[in-house]
């Protein structure tokens, strides 16, 4: 039953894991590779697994961890090179990246210090699951124009702390 139970979610909401794949991987082959790989290893865990949300959380979870192990060994790769001015552009790469990293946890440890429950729940359903403001409406029971409120708000509160915090 719980075999049953992975198959079919991991089939009805396999484009909803390639987006959380596509956000980290830079093509589309490699998030297909991650998650085969995430349904791989959790196809022997399957019993484990009762509901249809702890099948998405552990899907969601193991597509990211192996999202990033992947962009780990992509950097190691790349620091092997003996290329100066490759190098130099990897080097800068990393960098970027490191920084992106950085502004992703301020932004994350805003939101969850500064935002009411409700508006986490709407940014995150938007942002980060990529759902359209009717299904967040339908899921939440709200109206839609509420929605568009609370993400606004949310949105602007962010921003407004990251700011603050970085002293522009």
């Amino acid at each position: 039953m719980s075999e049953e139970l992975l198959t079919s979610v991991f089939t009805k909401l396999h484009r909803k894991f390639q987006r959380v794949a596509l956000k980290l991987l830079p093509s589309e082959s490699d998030a297909e590779d991650a998650l085969q790989e995430a349904f791989c290893r959790l196809w022997p865990r399957a019993n484990e697994l009762q509901t249809q949300q702890q099948v998405e959380a552990m899907t969601v979870t193991t597509v990211r961890n192996l999202c990033i192990d992947t962009l780990r060994r992509e950097e190691r790769v790349k620091m092997v090179e003996l290329d100066v001015e490759r190098d130099a552009a990897i080097t800068d790469s990393v960098a970027d990246e490191l920084e992106r990293r950085e502004q992703f946890h301020a932004i994350e440890s805003i939101i969850e210090s500064e935002l009411s429950d409700l508006q986490k729940q709407i940014l995150k359903m938007k942002e980060y699951e990529d759902e359209s403001i009717e299904s967040i409406a339908e899921k939440l029971n709200m109206q839609q124009a509420t929605v568009r409120v609370n993400l606004s708000r949310a949105r602007k509160q962010v921003r407004m702390c990251y700011l603050k915090q970085k002293g522009i």
